[in-house]
């Protein structure tokens, strides 16, 4: 025997569909707000991974990084002030009027479009101590419109000798990154560390491991108290061959895993960012490599005992 729906039957079904349907989507489209937090800890990136990306606008970093299901970035200076109307010019007074003039207002817009997409921004890259101190108060306070906890600069003596009174006065924190200067005998963190306790680190495991072949875990545990964050690689070590080279996650010889679950196991409160140096594949991109090693470090954690 047929069964015959009758119009009203009709639509009220297609109702309930509908209702159905809308709310499966109001459900996921929340749940595509991006968590890189695994077991305490963050894992997030710096925007300069997606360098070789063909828009390289402030938006679509924002959407890389969503793309990726990075919730936290180590934001590069550049695109932020290129979103905020910085003149294109080389001359440096034309580029310190505008630093020492520009509201905080369009960084504060920064800083509500990334939060809308689940994107903390906890590191600003921005700043010299080549600049001057009106540049200098500008970049920390650009920090502290975005929700910041302090600037990146390459570490070395000199920077935290100009850099250390700016941190005191905006209570924000100068974070030191390195490249290979710990293969120097001669370098030393705690000689840097000790002009101020403002004064913090960026520690880049993989050129830590690169250029001197030692456990970064020796150094992050002795210094965690000094560390912010913490960049993660994959390399080889100064002995190997090819030596102090970038490798795809777990092809490389830096104790990632190790790195990543001493902060676990210690809940130390160090952000842990993914920062894309290997090469990419053809049939690849920025993004797609990004997601992958998230996908390692969210592994490497959620495996562990």
């Amino acid at each position: 025997m047929k069964q015959f729906i009758t119009r009203a039957t009709f639509v009220k079904k297609l109702t309930i569909l509908f209702f159905v349907i809308f709310s499966f989507y109001s459900i996921t489209a929340d749940g595509k707000k991006p968590d890189s937090k695994f077991r305490g800890v963050q894992i997030g990136a710096i925007t300069y991974s997606f360098r070789s990306m063909p828009d390289q606008s402030l938006p679509a970093l924002l959407n890389y990084a969503v793309r990726t299901g990075i919730s936290s970035v180590e934001l590069m200076g550049s695109p932020v002030e290129k979103y905020a109307g910085i003149p294109k010019s080389k001359d440096p007074e034309v580029l310190k009027k505008w630093r020492s003039s520009v509201s905080m207002d369009v960084f504060k817009k920064i800083r509500k479009m990334f939060e809308k997409e689940g994107v903390k921004i906890h590191i600003l890259k921005l700043g010299s101590p080549e600049w001057s101190d009106e540049e200098i108060d500008y970049a920390f306070n650009v920090c502290k419109a975005l929700g910041a906890v302090g600037i990146t600069t390459e570490i070395s003596e000199k920077a935290a000798k100009r850099m250390e009174p700016f941190a005191e006065k905006h209570k924000l924190y100068v974070i030191f990154h390195n490249h290979y200067q710990p293969g120097n005998p001669e370098f030393s963190f705690d000689k840097i560390l000790a002009y101020g306790p403002m004064l913090m680190l960026n520690l880049d495991t993989g050129h830590y491991f690169g250029s001197t072949g030692l456990n970064p875990c020796d150094i992050i545990e002795r210094l965690h108290d000094r560390i912010i964050s913490i960049h993660i690689k994959d390399k080889t070590g100064p002995n190997s061959e090819p030596s102090n080279t970038n490798k795809s996650f777990g092809e490389g010889e830096t104790p990632v895993v190790e790195i990543l679950n001493l902060v676990r196991k210690n809940n130390w409160p160090i952000y842990c960012d993914i920062e894309l140096e290997y090469v990419i594949p053809d049939s690849s991109d920025a993004v797609k490599e990004v997601s992958k090693c998230v996908d390692y470090c969210r592994k490497a954690l959620m495996s562990a005992k």
